[in-house]
């Protein structure tokens, strides 16, 4: 697969659309079978609430492959990611409820590099907080 983006038709100012990813507890549940990572306080209320937290968090990393996303759809090429990496800002906190939270993940090229590369910084909010910092994304583009 090769990266559906054209390296030519991007600018440095280029906006990727902002994204809405949903996350439920039932997202969480999910998550812990898929990444082996059963920490009580993504689950459990009691607990999180106990270690500090305002209620049942999601995993961090799942909140970073939510950023992830909007780049690899973007680009159309999982395999276009060259480097990516953020800071965790604020934790995403997830409600018992049929309803849950929205991260919100919008991208802007801020630089173009040789080799059709191009760096891509993402900012993530959930309820109008920003949950990373410094997401940054560098791309092959075609």
């Amino acid at each position: 697969m090769a990266a559906s983006v054209a390296f030519d038709q991007v600018e440095v100012g280029t906006e990727i659309p902002p994204q809405r990813y949903p996350i439920q507890r039932l997202t969480l549940v999910r998550y812990c079978g898929a990444s082996g990572d059963f920490n009580t306080i993504h689950w459990n209320e009691r607990i999180a609430k106990s270690a500090g937290l305002p209620d049942v968090i999601a995993h961090g990393m799942l909140t970073m492959a939510e950023a992830a996303r909007l780049v690899t759809d973007w680009v159309g090429d999982p395999g276009a990611v060259e480097e990516y990496g953020v800071r965790f800002a604020k934790p995403v906190v997830v409600p018992d409820d049929d309803t849950g939270v929205e991260v919100e993940v919008a991208g802007q090229v801020t630089e173009k590099l040789d080799g059709n590369r191009a760096v891509v910084e993402l900012s993530a909010t959930s309820g109008g907080v920003e949950v990373l910092a410094q997401a940054r994304a560098v791309v092959r583009l075609s």
